[in-house]
């Protein structure tokens, strides 16, 4: 029971640090303000134009879970609640999933095209939110979060997030088709720059993708 009261304590911890570094680096990003330098921004916009990125979608929404769940974890430890509820931990496991769908996308897919290469991916903003905040929440779920109450038959909620963004993007991309092609203007993650059909394989994979990424999570934080 003790190491159970110390496992919330340093989750409660874990996701008020989170939810500052996300309000920090929204910051950052939506002034434009620059505390590193070396390499051109990749993938950063100022302002509203910043909330078009998966990755400033996703990460808002770890930070916005972080805070519900804390409230959660204060009530736990003042008594007043008995248990926290499966859909927090739902919550939990769909944003932790999608910061690791930002994770794996930087390190496996555009750091390596990126002219700057991967340290061009970790400027400024993108510091917390291709990294430093994707490590510490998946730390913190698989860690400090563990429940047996996540089932198998729920892991289908790790694909909303990916798929209300895939319809955004994708719808995007097609009404700026022209000819087949779109511009990397409108296609800011080049997924489709070999022309607009590789959609139907891109969309998939990516749906495949967080649901892997999902499903790991899902057994690293079971009780054992």
């Amino acid at each position: 029971m003790e190491n159970k009261k110390i496992n919330i304590k340093i989750s409660l911890v874990l996701n008020i640090i989170i939810a500052i570094m996300t309000l920090f680096a929204a910051s950052v990003m939506f002034t434009g303000f620059k505390f590193m330098n070396g390499y051109e921004p990749v993938l950063e916009s100022t302002k509203l134009g910043m909330l078009r990125f998966f990755t400033v979608q996703s990460n808002l929404f770890m930070g916005i879970v972080a805070v519900i769940f804390s409230v959660q974890e204060i009530k736990l430890l003042n008594t007043k609640i008995e248990e926290i509820k499966l859909k927090f931990y739902l919550l939990k496991l769909m944003s932790t999933a999608a910061v690791g769908l930002t994770f794996f996308v930087v390190f496996a897919y555009l750091g390596p095209i990126s002219k700057g290469g991967i340290p061009s991916m970790l400027m400024n903003s993108n510091l917390f939110f291709h990294f430093i905040i994707p490590v510490v929440s998946i730390f913190n779920f698989i860690c400090f979060e563990k429940t047996d109450k996540i089932k198998f038959k729920n892991l289908g909620f790790v694909l909303v997030p990916t798929i209300l963004y895939e319809i955004y993007y994708l719808s995007n991309i097609f009404i700026h088709t022209e000819n087949g092609v779109v511009s990397p203007k409108y296609d800011w993650y080049w997924f489709v720059q070999n022309g607009v059909w590789t959609a139907v394989i891109v969309a998939p994979m990516m749906l495949g993708i967080t649901f892997v990424i999902g499903l790991i999570l899902w057994r690293f934080n079971k009780n054992k």
